[in-house]
Protein backbone atom coordinates (compact mmCIF):
# COMPACT_ATOMS: atom_id res chain seq x y z
CA UNK A 1 0.00 0.00 0.00
CA UNK A 2 2.57 2.24 0.89
CA UNK A 3 4.41 1.78 -2.67
CA UNK A 4 1.02 2.87 -4.34
CA UNK A 5 1.15 5.66 -2.33
CA UNK A 6 4.42 6.85 -3.07
CA UNK A 7 4.01 5.84 -6.82
CA UNK A 8 0.43 7.68 -7.01
CA UNK A 9 2.37 11.17 -5.17
CA UNK A 10 5.41 11.08 -7.82
CA UNK A 11 2.22 10.23 -10.39
CA UNK A 12 0.64 13.80 -9.51
CA UNK A 13 4.00 15.61 -8.74
CA UNK A 14 5.03 14.44 -12.75
CA UNK A 15 2.05 15.64 -14.16
CA UNK A 16 1.97 19.15 -12.51
CA UNK A 17 5.39 19.75 -13.70
CA UNK A 18 4.27 19.22 -17.04
CA UNK A 19 1.25 21.44 -16.30
CA UNK A 20 3.63 24.46 -15.79
CA UNK A 21 6.02 23.97 -18.50
CA UNK A 22 5.87 26.39 -21.49
CA UNK A 23 4.17 25.73 -24.35
CA UNK A 24 5.65 26.05 -27.49
CA UNK A 25 3.28 28.27 -30.13
CA UNK A 26 2.47 27.77 -33.81
CA UNK A 27 4.51 31.34 -34.20
CA UNK A 28 7.33 30.64 -32.31
CA UNK A 29 8.86 28.32 -35.46
CA UNK A 30 12.14 28.67 -36.69
CA UNK A 31 13.33 30.99 -39.36
CA UNK A 32 14.27 28.82 -42.60
CA UNK A 33 16.61 30.47 -45.26
CA UNK A 34 16.79 29.07 -48.77
CA UNK A 35 20.17 28.47 -50.52
CA UNK A 36 20.48 27.49 -54.00
CA UNK A 37 24.02 26.14 -55.21
CA UNK A 38 24.18 26.08 -58.87
CA UNK A 39 26.88 27.19 -61.37
CA UNK A 40 29.23 26.49 -58.58
CA UNK A 41 28.19 29.66 -56.52
CA UNK A 42 25.58 30.38 -53.53
CA UNK A 43 22.71 32.44 -54.26
CA UNK A 44 22.39 34.18 -52.04
CA UNK A 45 26.00 35.30 -51.29
CA UNK A 46 25.46 36.52 -48.06
CA UNK A 47 21.85 35.96 -45.81
CA UNK A 48 21.04 38.30 -42.47
CA UNK A 49 19.37 36.30 -39.47
CA UNK A 50 18.87 37.38 -36.25
CA UNK A 51 21.57 37.05 -33.32
CA UNK A 52 21.05 34.51 -30.92
CA UNK A 53 17.88 32.63 -32.21
CA UNK A 54 18.18 29.46 -34.35
CA UNK A 55 17.57 28.50 -37.47
CA UNK A 56 17.37 26.64 -40.77
CA UNK A 57 19.40 26.72 -43.70
CA UNK A 58 17.51 25.10 -46.74
CA UNK A 59 20.07 24.45 -49.54
CA UNK A 60 19.20 22.92 -52.84
CA UNK A 61 21.89 22.03 -55.12
CA UNK A 62 21.11 22.25 -58.56
CA UNK A 63 23.78 20.48 -60.35
CA UNK A 64 22.33 17.55 -61.48
CA UNK A 65 25.42 15.23 -61.44
CA UNK A 66 27.53 16.75 -58.49
CA UNK A 67 27.47 16.69 -54.54
CA UNK A 68 28.15 19.81 -52.99
CA UNK A 69 28.98 20.11 -48.88
CA UNK A 70 28.48 22.68 -46.83
CA UNK A 71 30.59 23.21 -44.31
CA UNK A 72 31.90 26.17 -41.66
CA UNK A 73 34.47 24.23 -39.46
CA UNK A 74 34.11 26.93 -36.51
CA UNK A 75 30.12 26.00 -36.11
CA UNK A 76 31.07 22.50 -36.88
CA UNK A 77 28.84 22.17 -39.18
CA UNK A 78 29.18 19.73 -42.48
CA UNK A 79 26.58 18.72 -44.29
CA UNK A 80 26.51 16.81 -48.06
CA UNK A 81 23.65 17.94 -49.97
CA UNK A 82 23.17 14.79 -53.21
CA UNK A 83 23.00 16.08 -56.43
CA UNK A 84 19.54 17.77 -57.61
CA UNK A 85 18.71 17.20 -53.92
CA UNK A 86 17.66 20.11 -50.90
CA UNK A 87 18.91 19.35 -47.21
CA UNK A 88 17.93 21.91 -44.16
CA UNK A 89 20.42 22.27 -42.02
CA UNK A 90 19.80 23.46 -38.23
CA UNK A 91 22.06 26.18 -37.05
CA UNK A 92 22.06 27.29 -33.38
CA UNK A 93 21.63 30.88 -32.10
CA UNK A 94 24.83 32.63 -33.59
CA UNK A 95 26.88 35.62 -31.66
CA UNK A 96 26.54 39.04 -34.21
CA UNK A 97 29.24 38.55 -37.14
CA UNK A 98 30.25 37.00 -40.55
CA UNK A 99 30.50 33.24 -40.82
CA UNK A 100 31.41 32.32 -44.15
CA UNK A 101 30.52 28.76 -45.65
CA UNK A 102 32.03 26.90 -48.27
CA UNK A 103 31.76 23.96 -50.30
CA UNK A 104 33.60 21.70 -49.23
CA UNK A 105 34.66 20.11 -52.66
CA UNK A 106 34.92 23.63 -54.65
CA UNK A 107 36.23 26.06 -51.98
CA UNK A 108 35.91 29.01 -54.61
CA UNK A 109 31.72 28.56 -53.74
CA UNK A 110 31.27 30.69 -50.52
CA UNK A 111 28.47 32.43 -48.79
CA UNK A 112 28.20 34.55 -45.76
CA UNK A 113 25.25 34.52 -43.08
CA UNK A 114 25.34 37.87 -41.14
CA UNK A 115 23.90 37.38 -37.83
CA UNK A 116 23.06 41.43 -36.40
Amino acid sequence: MKRLLTSSVLLVAALAVLASAPRVQAQDKTTEVPLTAANQAFQPAEVKVKAGQPFVLVVTNNDPKKSIEVENKDLRIEKVVPAGKTVKIRVRGLKPGSYVFVDDFNQSAKFKVVAE
